[in-house]
């Protein structure tokens, strides 16, 4: 079975569903600090570790006759995302969420990943609302908001926002942020690119430092 096949196998088996987020609280305002490491939300969604064609084709299977199969959904998703099929990516995403809410295990990491594929295929205001709701959502203050935040805002052209955002990845790790030399370290699963704009955060940032609050 070819990867197309596969595909318009998931499609037809995400048919009718969408997705449940009801959520409109705005962003906050940073809060002072961001020490969370809320690992369980800045992490793949993997149920089966085969990668590419065969990891589709052995997801696919498991949504046709597996009810719910969230995980599996969720995971085929940021494969059809990766492979540039994102319409059939929402399509699953929206298939994964509709089966979760703010409770289950695996909620956070999907939304997460889902906002990552969304800011890699070019929408950076779908990409915002998936972490916006993360960051409504339970009080968590996750050491991956800030840095991840100022990135999506700046994207979107809310300079000041992003700025205000880096300014508490700052406060939060001063040796670590205030300047750019250990992006690649700290931020080893973001692309050249998004290291790129989040130094011209940096840079409007260094320039001119908010203060808190």
């Amino acid at each position: 079975m070819r990867i197309r096949s596969v595909l318009l196998t998931a499609v037809l088996a995400v048919s009718g569903t969408a997705a449940a987020q009801t959520a409109t609280a705005p962003l906050p305002k940073p809060a002072e600090f961001y020490f969370d490491a809320d690992a369980n939300t800045t992490k793949p969604v993997v149920v089966v570790r085969e990668t590419g064609e065969v990891a589709m084709q052995k997801l696919s299977r498991i949504i046709e006759r597996k009810a719910g199969a969230d995980a599996e959904a969720a995971q085929l998703a940021h494969l059809a995302m990766e492979a540039g099929r994102v319409d059939l990516g929402r399509q699953l995403y929206a298939r994964s969420l509709s089966g979760l809410d703010a409770t289950d295990g695996i909620w956070r990491s999907v939304m997460w990943n889902y906002g990552w594929d969304l800011y890699r295929a070019g929408d950076d205001k779908g990409a915002f609302e998936q972490w916006r709701v993360l960051a409504t959502t339970r009080g968590v203050t996750g050491s991956w908001m800030p840095p991840t935040f100022a990135l999506v805002l700046w994207s979107m052209g809310r300079k000041d926002e992003a700025v205000q955002w880096y300014a508490a990845a700052v406060r939060t790790e001063p040796l670590q942020w205030s300047n750019t030399a250990q992006y690649a370290r700290l931020l080893p699963a973001w692309t050249e690119a998004e290291r790129k704009a989040l130094a011209e955060v940096q840079a409007a940032w260094a320039a001119n430092p908010p203060k808190y609050p």
